[in-house]
Formats: C-alpha cells, sequence, structure tokens
C-alpha cells in the first residue's frame, strides 16, 4: 500500500464527487491502511471436500501478482469457511462499460465492487444486478453488522432494502479550504476566519497582487459552491435544505444562497482570482505539482493534509468550507455486492463478513503476501518491499480499512481518530432516499442538455450571474425541471411518510 497510489485513489473520487461531489473527489475513498481490529471468522471451519469457488469482480489496474496472492488466500479462506477465491480486476477506466455487459449477459459471478461513481449501486440494485441481502446480513453478516456505522446500511439502502456493503471508511463529506503552504507562510497569511467563499478574498487579493504567475483560486468547470442543500442527483438542480426541516423540493438556481454563490464568484473571476480557463478545465494535476496555485477547495478525511503534501512535495494545509455532512453519496463511495445470478449467496456473504472482520484475511488481500510483497515493522504496521510494485491495490474499494496495517508515518491513532471523525458527521435529512427516475428520463436527458450549455460557466464565475441565471432558469423548466420536482417531491413524501424520524 503507497501514500502516493493512495492519494491517486482518492483524488480520483473527489473528482467524481464535487459532482457528485464527490466526495474522494473529491478526496473521499483514499488508499489507506491501518490498524486490525478484533477478528470474526464469518461461517466457521468448513470441510475442505466441501470447499467452493467464488468469483469476484472489482477494480483497480491488474496486479501481476493477483493470482499468486489469491492462491494463498483460497488456503486461508478454504480452511476458515470452505471457499476458494478468483479475483477479477478491470481497470478503472473501463469498469463500468465492462461490467454493464458482463451482467446483462448473465456472466456467473458471484461478488462484485459498485459504488455511486462506478458501476452505479442505485441504478443496477433497481435493474435486478444485485441480490438482495437484508436476511444475509442477519445470517451470514453479523459481523459486518456489528462493525459498521448503522448510517452506512441505513444510508445505502434502495427502496428499503440493502444490495451492497459498503466499505467502513470516512462516513461524511467534510469541505476544506486547502492552501499551498509555502505562500501562506510567504506573505504571513493566516487560516483563522476563514470559512464562507466571501472570507478568503483578503487572501486571495494578496496573492494576485504580488505573485502574477499564480493561480489565486484554483478551480475545475466541476466547481460547486458548498450550500446549505442535499442534490437528490448530483449537480443538477432538484435540492433540498439540509436546514429547513420541510423535506421540500426546490430549484436550486432560484435559492438565494446560490445567487450570493454566484455573485461572489463572478466577482473574483472579474478580479483575476479564477483562471479564465476555469469552466473548461477537466483537471489540476500539472497545476498542483508545478504548485503554482495558492487556494482551491477538496473534499477531506483525517490527515489527508499529509497526502496531500506527500502526494506533491509541498506542505497542503487545510481548514473547513462546510459542515461534516453524511449523503448518500458519500456512504456509496465504495462497495461489496453478491450478483443476483451467484449459485452461492450464504458464502458470498461468509466471504464478504470475513473480510470486513478478519485482519489476516483483510492485509493479505490489500497487500499480499508477507515478506514477499510487504513485511510487519510491528503488530500493527508494515512496509512495502521491492516486490509490491506486483501487488498495489486500491484499499478503499476492498471494505473495512480500518483493519489494515499502519503505513511509515501513520500515527498510531489513526483509526480512532477515522471514529471520532465518522461520529461528528450531522445526518442529511434526505439519507436512505434515492429518486427513481424511471419516469421522467426524457425530462431528465434533456435537463443535462440545458446544464451542458449554462452550468460550468455559472458556477465558475465566468458568465455574469444577472444575465444568465434567469436564462438558465427559463430553459430548465423549458426541458421539463417543473416536472421532476413534482416527481421527486412525491417520491420523497412518500417516503418520508414510511420513514419518520
Amino acid at each position: 500500500m503507497r501514500q502516493n497510489k493512495s492519494w491517486m485513489m482518492l483524488l480520483a473520487v473527489l473528482l467524481s464527487f464535487s459532482l457528485l461531489l464527490g466526495a474522494c473527489s473529491t478526496n473521499g475513498g483514499a488508499k489507506e491502511t491501518g490498524a486490525p481490529a478484533e477478528s470474526g471468522t464469518g461461517g466457521g471451519n468448513a470441510g475442505k471436500d466441501e470447499t467452493v469457488e467464488l468469483s469476484w469482480y472489482t477494480i483497480g489496474t491488474p496486479q501481476k501478482d493477483v493470482n499468486r496472492v489469491m492462491e494463498e488466500v483460497s488456503k486461508y479462506t478454504a480452511e476458515k469457511i470452505g471457499v476458494t477465491i478468483k479475483m477479477t480486476q478491470i481497470d478503472w477506466g473501463d469498469y463500468t462499460q465492462k461490467m454493464q455487459i458482463a451482467t446483462s449477459s448473465g456472466t456467473p459471478m458471484d461478488m462484485m465492487f459498485t459504488a455511486s461513481w462506478a458501476f452505479d449501486y442505485v441504478q443496477n440494485a433497481r435493474k435486478g444486478a444485485f441480490y438482495e441481502i437484508d436476511d444475509l446480513l442477519k445470517e451470514q453478516g453479523k459481523g459486518i453488522v456489528e462493525t459498521l456505522d448503522p448510517a452506512f446500511l441505513e444510508g445505502s439502502k434502495v427502496d428499503g432494502h440493502n444490495y451492497g456493503i459498503p466499505a467502513k471508511k470516512e462516513l461524511p463529506a467534510l469541505e476544506v479550504w486547502r492552501f499551498n503552504k509555502t505562500l501562506l507562510d510567504k506573505y504571513s497569511l493566516s487560516m483563522d476566519g476563514i470559512y464562507t467563499l466571501e472570507s478568503i478574498e483578503p487572501l486571495l487579493k494578496t496573492i494576485k497582487e504580488n505573485e502574477p504567475d499564480i493561480t489565486p483560486f484554483a478551480i475545475t468547470k466541476d466547481y460547486m459552491p458548498v450550500l446549505p442543500y442535499d442534490y437528490l442527483i448530483s449537480n443538477l438542480p432538484m435540492v433540498v435544505s439540509l436546514d429547513k426541516g420541510d423535506y421540500k423540493v426546490v430549484n436550486v438556481l432560484e435559492t438565494p444562497e446560490l445567487k450570493a454563490a454566484l455573485d461572489t464568484m463572478h466577482s473574483y473571476y472579474k478580479k483575476g482570482y479564477i483562471s479564465p480557463e476555469a469552466a473548461t478545465t477537466n483537471g489540476l494535476d500539472d497545476t498542483q505539482k508545478s504548485g503554482k496555485w495558492f487556494l482551491d477547495r477538496a473534499a477531506t478525511t483525517p490527515f489527508a493534509d499529509n497526502l496531500w503534501s506527500s502526494s506533491y512535495g509541498y506542505p497542503v494545509v487545510s481548514t473547513p468550507a462546510s459542515e461534516s455532512m453524511i449523503f448518500n453519496w458519500s456512504v456509496m463511495g465504495s462497495m461489496q455486492a453478491i450478483s443476483a445470478n451467484s449459485e452461492h449467496p450464504e458464502k458470498a456473504m461468509e466471504f464478504l463478513n470475513l473480510l470486513n472482520t478478519d485482519p489476516v484475511l483483510r492485509n493479505m488481500i490489500d497487500s499480499g503476501i508477507e515478506n514477499v510483497h510487504y513485511k510487519k515493522t510491528a503488530d500493527n504496521a508494515m512496509e512495502n518491499l521491492d516486490d509490491s510494485k506486483n501487488y498495489d491495490m486500491p484499499t478503499f474499494s476492498l471494505g473495512n480499512v480500518t483493519l489494515t496495517y499502519l503505513n511509515p508515518g501513520d500515527p498510531e491513532n489513526k483509526w480512532d481518530e477515522y471514529k471520532v471523525f465518522n461520529e461528528a458527521g450531522k445526518v442529511a435529512p434526505t439519507l436512505g432516499f434515492n429518486f427513481d427516475t424511471t419516469s421522467v428520463t426524457t425530462e431528465l436527458a434533456s435537463i443535462q442538455n440545458v446544464k451542458g450549455e449554462f452550468w460550468s460557466a455559472l458556477m465558475t464565475g465566468t458568465v455574469d450571474p444577472n444575465e444568465y441565471l434567469p436564462k438558465a432558469i427559463e430553459k430548465f423548466k423549458a426541458a421539463g425541471l417543473e416536472k421532476v420536482i413534482a416527481e421527486a417531491q412525491a417520491q420523497l413524501d412518500a417516503w418520508k411518510a414510511a420513514n419518520p424520524k
């Protein structure tokens, strides 16, 4: 498990969830390692004559030694629960498409990775790709239920049922302002008092006046202002207030909070704090690697500053830019599901239960073979060996990260801090509600087209909201937004009545 790979995975999730997101961005879902927890064996000892092979499809760059490691994994799981494991890895960019083909064609499989951002969990649960696991969790998955914060399982229900097992990792989404500390220190600037979008202007002004080659406020076309609303569909206008408690679906473009944020962003754009190409910028890799930025915004996890600093090669510090909130998309950032066509769903659940409760199995799948791919430096710590380049897995995608060994530089209290971080999250009022868009697919396709015309230009401050916001509102309504909001409201009302809080 490598820190740089850890951050790459975290960034990939973030970039997706600034949209949902998140977020990985997104930075939720990083590759993480940590201290072992209490073991649970799931189904107990099983006779070798009864062993069955389980096929496991998961995301990530295919690793050279995956079959070698799975041979060792299978020896362990055969003894523990009477199963062997065949893992098939599908690369990041290909995963969703290939899994859609595999499931629609009935390819035999037992377990698979799914998420809010890859092989869409909610959509595929409704399509019947996954096995409903409510009863399995009560029987073969008791260890999972005991180790997970209840919000993980509650937030990942689809139409009242569980179809996947969320990874035990960071639970809430917390946005932060990130600073290039070198520039912060150079001008004796402080993060004290920084929280709102308006509060960052004095710092941006200082950098603009003194550093002509630096982007004061680095953002991409996926930038969204922090608002007190939960988006029912990522980056589309249907939202519910986080604060009012009225469960009313509204058009975010018509809210005073968004108008104020767009006015501020346009002001920053005109003053040169934001890049002229922001509305068409896909990513910030080059800017971040070069250090030619002062401030941006990201989703955080415990000790994320250390990961960012290690990845970029210079110090990065951060301060909160939002409340810590538990959303559906933050809960569903990494999940394992059992295939609807699995011939061994009970055994699959036994394996997933073991994976999420047994540190020996969890670390073997995560880091490979001891003294081949890694060596232990303490009971709960490890470091990579040269052969680890042949087996470097994305930890966040594999289950309970709090069972994994600490890496060099990780603090001893890392997982205690994760617990504190998760417990501090405030539950969004719509946690557990998933909008079924079946009856409004035509309208949503039209709405997506309108979004492409206006969204990035407005959110990045590139255009004047006084001129373009009314045009956007009009076009969204012409595309059928009011019908979509009415359908979402009807579903939300029914859900609320069935799930009183």
